[in-house]
């Protein structure tokens, strides 16, 4: 029996048609993995079944039975919960009063007793180990994403969306809530697993579906494919494994921290080492410090202890500008406040934070013609797609702004690159582009400082990594010299002796 049956479903924002005519249907107590990349209409179809928007066109069924959702109370009723990716929690309250909170028991009064017996027995009965009296705000990213199932549960849900539920998850949080979603599959529900990482997609699900440009382009058992020909059809074309070249020799130190500190709840503080023709990545759960690093390197943020060293010279005192003048490129891990003025063209983009530079400065004057001229060049190497150079940035997609940021950067022949979140919200296709990139720097001889909060990115293209908890760094080795699972350990604050692998 099909828990869910979507017809036709049509959305149209302006002249772009999210979801183009999509038929989706999902069987009853199996976890249906929706698969895609960014911006492709998963969103917006689960959007749509949850009653947050409304389709131009088209049917649902609920269990067989045609059903009309206008907002989420009408999905609740019919058994239909969503946790989104971004969580929907009172911090200052506890775990008990957030599940509770618009569905209390006792009408008029609210009787609390009766509330928190129902909870504790779904709690006993799916499984979770979770201290009901504890305030949200002292709890893990992991444990939040509990409350938001429990919250689903507690308004009886029998199908539940999960939003790309792993985005900020430790490796050992994932285990925790894949063992969750099977049981509750196991006890009768229903799942819909929203992602665009294939193998999360192949550990977890019993069928696929996987949306491109807003229409439905593959559907599968899971046993019957494979993380290859998933990658083919979210990208239209075939899709290589991006993983860097062991061994490589490499030179000098060109960046150093010396004993900075990150910020002030940061007990210990954090001593690096890049060099020339490696790659160093920063691997750890978003907020851990990792912010504050990367502008500190930049010259955003004023160190107040420690010592930042390019090429022996201590730069921690310098501007921005007198940074990337002696050869820091810099890709920011917000490109919109950081990195781009979306109403400006590509060529003026291509401008900023080199206004100054030898190259385009002459004698206080801008040489347009120039600046024009790389930019086509960039352009045209890193095929990005735009209607010409005078195009705003703005206009395009998340992975050719991305493009152009790097092009930029990487033109001006730096030394040392700082990039932080370099795929955040881009696509399979733009992913590939940008990790070559960083690989073929790398080869010619580049020190580059990788953050990233993707495991998996750091794992595959780094040559040593160091994990970030509170402001420090739990472990620092050469890649390869642990497992994803102990790393995943030092990310949730298991200390690790550094061994001097510099």
């Amino acid at each position: 029996m099909d828990a869910i049956r979507m017809t036709g479903i049509v959305k149209c924002f302006g002249p772009v048609r999210a979801n183009d005519g999509i038929n989706f249907t999902v069987k009853r107590q199996e976890i249906h993995c929706l698969l895609g990349e960014n911006g492709t209409g998963k969103s917006t179809l689960m959007n749509i079944l949850f009653g947050l928007y409304h389709p131009d066109s088209g049917e649902i069924y609920i269990n067989e039975k045609k059903a009309a959702i206008s907002n989420p109370n009408d999905a609740y009723a019919l058994g239909i919960g969503m946790v989104h990716q971004h969580f929907m929690l009172v911090n200052q309250l506890t775990v008990l009063e957030n599940i509770i909170l618009g569905k209390e028991s006792g009408g008029l009064f609210l009787d609390r007793k009766k509330s928190q017996e129902k909870v504790e027995e779904l709690v006993e009965r799916f499984g979770f180990k979770i201290d009901l009296h504890e305030k949200v705000v002292n709890l893990s990213v992991g444990m939040k994403q509990r409350v938001e199932i429990l919250k689903t549960l507690y308004r009886g849900a029998d199908i539940i969306i999960l939003d790309e539920p792993t985005a900020v998850l430790t490796p050992q949080e994932v285990e925790e809530l894949f063992k969750i979603l099977r049981h509750l599959k196991e006890s009768g529900k229903t799942i819909i697993f929203i992602t665009h990482k294939l193998n999360e997609t192949m550990a977890l699900s019993d069928r696929i579906t996987v949306i491109r440009k807003g229409k439905v382009v593959f559907e599968s058992n899971t046993c019957d494919t494979n993380e290859k020909e998933l990658a083919t059809q979210m990208v239209g074309r075939q899709v290589e494994s991006i993983i860097t070249e062991k061994g490589q020799k490499t030179g000098e130190v060109v960046l150093e921290l010396k004993n900075v500190r990150l910020h002030e709840r940061a007990g210990e503080t954090v001593s690096l080492k890049v060099r020339a023709g490696e790659i160093l990545g920063i691997a750890g759960v978003d907020g851990n410090g990792q912010q504050e690093l990367e502008e500190m390197i930049i010259g955003n943020r004023e160190v107040k202890e420690g010592t930042i060293l390019m090429n022996n010279a201590p730069i921690e005192h310098m501007s921005v500008k007198d940074r990337k003048a002696l050869g820091i490129g810099y890709i920011p891990s917000d490109r919109h406040k950081n990195a781009m003025v979306s109403s400006f063209s590509i060529t003026e983009n291509f401008l900023l934070g080199y206004q100054e530079a030898p190259e385009y400065c002459r004698n206080g004057f801008i040489d347009y013609k120039k600046l024009e001229q790389d930019a086509k060049k960039q352009v045209e190497v890193f095929e990005i797609k735009v209607a010409g150079v005078e195009q705003e940035i703005g206009q395009l997609s998340g992975g050719n702004q991305q493009k152009v940021i790097l092009g930029r950067e990487i033109s001006h022949d730096p030394r040392f690159m700082l990039v932080a979140q370099p795929v955040r919200g881009l696509d399979i296709g733009a992913i590939e582009r940008v990790h070559k990139t960083l690989l073929e720097l790398k080869r010619q001889g580049k020190a580059i400082l990788l953050i990233s909060a993707e495991l998996s990115e750091v794992m595959n293209l780094s040559d040593r990594i160091a994990v970030m908890y509170e402001g420090e760094v739990s472990a620092q080795f050469v890649n390869g010299e642990y497992t994803k699972e102990e790393i995943g350990l030092f990310m949730a604050g298991k200390k690790q002796e550094v061994k001097g692998n510099e």
